[in-house]
């Protein structure tokens, strides 16, 4: 009789639930976990490999060098969360998810590591001119108001 493979994914799912005000749940197939209502990972299997999703800030950089060496087995998103996949035979290095876990749970909470921003000036541009077209529409409208209160005031 062989003994059990030990799922490599408890330790990662026992470091993240004890972490403070973590909420643990589901979501889709992969447990989640959550601090102040902000998911900081998923995890679980997909495709028979082991899967983690964690939102990044200050390692990004490291995860996207990785992404391009390995890309198989590392994928960066637009918004800062990566994904990694593995065999449940060549696991990711405790030290590596541990402190990706810790990074992840920090920008989520809103401590300690840099919020994950997209690098192309055209995003903050688009972001710039989001939050000034209410302020504009808003001076519109007050301008458009001003002149049928003056026209009025003439008839």
């Amino acid at each position: 009789m062989t003994p059990a493979k030990k799922d490599p994914l408890d330790a990662i799912r026992r470091h993240a639930g004890k972490k403070a005000g973590v909420d643990a749940g589901t979501a889709c197939t992969q447990d989640s976990f959550k601090v102040g209502g902000k998911a900081f990972l998923y995890v679980g299997m997909q495709g028979g490999r082991c899967k983690l999703m964690l939102k990044l800030g200050d390692s990004l950089d490291d995860a996207r060098t990785l992404a391009k060496a390995q890309p198989d087995r590392f994928e960066v998103g637009k918004t800062g969360f990566v994904t990694v996949r593995f065999p449940t035979d060549d696991p990711l290095p405790a030290k590596h998810w541990r402190a990706w876990i810790d990074e992840s749970y920090a920008v989520a909470s809103g401590g300690g590591a840099r919020k994950a921003t997209r690098k192309t000036p055209t995003s903050a541009k688009a972001a710039a001119k989001k939050k000034a077209a209410p302020a504009a529409k808003k001076a519109a409208r007050k301008k458009a108001a001003a002149k049928k209160t003056s026209a009025r005031r003439k008839a």
